[in-house]
């Protein structure tokens, strides 16, 4: 953004220079081309004044002039009269039939002295050509024309137009460093926003934008940035406490209940085992719904500490942990890794999801079938991959499976919550991590846990 707004200003400024430059160098030429035409007129009218005073053919007092005048400024002469016959000429005069002297002998024999109409730029080559009319008694008997070398005069503009351009080179690079640090101080508060607004992004929502600067829109922004994060701040942390309060009381009174229910147990007549199997299994699946909000709750909170540690051992003890119910269920579980694979995760909260995503690749398992655990470095990241041989799920329920409570309405059947990949993923993005759910190849799903690794 600072490289476009800096471009944008630029842009302005350089707009700025040509507009002011343009007319200033065509200025510089018209001066310098003035001041040349108006010493040649005066020169070509003096000329035509000495010519007037004797007989054309006969005037040997403004040949010798012109001679003189040829050789002390190198400007070719001639005097013409009436019927374009060249009566009087110095070295280097082009003739009457070229371009700028038929132009200017018409002008003189209609009784007008050259005009300085036509603009030579450095990058013509053209002479200048100056005619005055010779007149005698009122009528015009001939013309004196001078023809101009514009070579120095051409010079001096070009070095004037180099003093123009670096004047206006030296003001881009001066506005230039003026624009950047104008662009950095009204973009501060910007990428301090951005910088925290990323920090929030991961988890922490204690990051506020600090020391307001730049312009005072910009400063009443980074203030209300900060009120806004610190409600938002407020509002997940009652939100949180709310929960963590909700799964602490009803605890007590679900043991109770529980309680109860073994005391009524012993009293009823036989023949109700299966009501009483059924009202134990609600009360359980319910105390794992409370112990798995406490856990969302607890993950929420934050507070991850991040470190350099060896993700193959860290997965290796959980997977020799879950071995015992994998054995139970006939499952093999497929570790797939080589030597140490350093990462950057908060050992505690990776260790708890991926305890959620093995307990729930082996709840959807098969029995019989395998469940591979993958480890490897991607890119910037190492990833835990974890892939199933279950049914898996529709390409409609897969977009949904994380959301906190949903199931699929085909495993009903099935042991849970819900709430076991919404930790997972929680627990995950505390500390920079983030969990990926994907339809394996084949059947069942593959679910990946990527932590930045180290260095990266």
């Amino acid at each position: 953004m600072r490289a476009r707004l800096i471009l944008v200003l630029n842009t302005l400024v350089i707009c700025s220079l040509l507009a002011l430059g343009v007319p200033l160098a065509t200025s510089i030429v018209r001066q310098h081309q003035d001041a040349l035409f108006q010493d040649r007129l005066d020169d070509t009218t003096r000329f035509a004044s000495i010519a007037a005073g004797a007989p054309l053919g006969a005037s040997s007092d403004i040949g010798a002039e012109l001679t003189r005048y040829h050789d002390v400024y190198g400007v070719a002469a001639a005097v013409v009269d009436r019927q374009h016959s060249t009566l009087v000429t110095t070295a280097g005069y082009p003739g009457n039939d070229a371009a700028g002297v038929r132009a200017g002998l018409r002008q003189a024999f209609a009784g007008r002295h050259s005009a300085n109409s036509d603009t030579i730029w450095p990058w013509e080559h053209g002479p200048l050509v100056v005619t005055a009319p010779v007149t005698r008694n009122g009528d015009v008997v001939g013309a004196v024309v001078t023809v101009s070398p514009t070579g120095r005069m051409r010079a001096a503009v070009t070095g004037d137009w180099s003093v123009l351009a670096a004047v206006e080179a030296v003001a881009v690079l001066l506005f230039l460093a003026l624009a950047h640090l104008l662009a950095t101080w009204i973009l501060r508060p910007v990428r301090a926003l951005d910088a925290v607004t990323h920090t929030i992004a991961t988890g922490r929502l204690d990051a506020r934008v600090a020391g307001a600067s730049g312009p005072p829109e910009l400063r009443r922004l980074t203030t209300s940035f900060n009120e806004m994060v610190q409600k938002v701040e407020a509002t997940m942390e009652r939100q949180r406490a709310f929960v963590a309060d909700a799964s602490h009381q009803l605890r007590n009174p679900l043991s109770a209940v529980m309680l109860r229910l073994e005391g009524l147990a012993l009293s009823l007549p036989p023949g109700s085992e299966e009501e009483i199997k059924d009202l134990r299994h609600e009360a359980e699946r319910l105390t794992r719904v409370l112990d798995d909000l406490l856990e969302l709750a607890l993950a929420e909170e934050g507070g991850a500490t991040v470190e350099t540690i060896d993700l193959a051992v860290l997965v290796d003890e959980r997977v020799t942990a879950w071995q015992v119910v994998a054995d139970a269920r006939a499952i093999e579980v497929r570790r797939k890794w080589a030597g140490p694979v350093l990462g950057a995760a908060d050992p505690t909260g990776l260790g708890s999801a991926f305890d959620a995503v093995i307990d729930n690749a082996l709840k959807f398992s098969p029995e019989g079938s395998a469940v591979t655990v993958e480890l490897a470095e991607v890119g910037d990241d190492v990833e835990i991959r974890v892939t199933d041989e279950g049914s898996g799920l529709p390409p409609e329920e897969l977009a949904r499976i994380g959301d906190r409570f949903w199931r699929s309405p085909g495993h009903q059947n099935v042991d849970g919550s819900g709430l076991g990949l919404s930790v997972a993923r929680t627990l995950l993005e505390a500390s920079g991590g983030r969990l990926e759910i994907a339809a394996a190849d084949g059947a069942g799903l593959r679910v990946t846990m990527a932590v930045p690794a180290v260095g990266a």
